[in-house]
């Protein structure tokens, strides 16, 4: 399988705090989605468009919950569901902000697993998933039970 490739576009006018961008995505799952300082950092309902680490966050979950699926499939547990969540954190640091740390977490619906197989695939999962290879260099806790 040759090289994978995904492109996305931000366009951002005016300064940083009271300008404006949108997010494209090739797949049109992004399409000019508005961003900005507000739904970065002040707006908590997100109803002002999404920033950066909301993704980054949503890629992660995404990722961590098909991995995870394959690991179980493998080794013989299909799963009837898995909903996992990736809560990225950020401090203030000076001179701005830095993300911190992420809190990976996942609840399955997995026949015929004990929860001691169920952690250990988990943890395997988060280890080996791509986008927790890409965020490595952060704190990522795991808390994984079953339903």
């Amino acid at each position: 399988m040759a090289g994978i490739k995904r492109t996305s576009e931000a366009v951002w006018n005016g300064t940083g705090m009271e300008g404006s961008g949108t997010l494209s995505s090739t797949s049109g799952v992004l399409n000019q989605t508005p961003y900005s300082f507000k739904a970065r950092f002040q707006n908590e309902d997100g109803k002002a468009g999404t920033n950066p680490e909301e993704l980054i966050a949503a890629a992660h979950a995404g990722c961590y919950a098909m991995q995870l699926s394959f690991m179980l499939t493998g080794a013989g547990f299909a799963p009837t569901s898995l909903d996992a969540k990736s809560t990225l954190e950020m401090d203030q640091v000076e001179g701005g902000f830095k993300i911190a740390r992420i809190k990976l977490s996942v609840v399955g619906t997995v026949p015929s697993i004990s929860a001691e197989q169920f952690d250990e695939l988990a943890t395997k999962a988060k280890e080996i998933c791509p986008v927790s290879q890409a965020l490595s260099a952060l704190p990522i806790t795991l808390d994984a039970k079953l339903a």
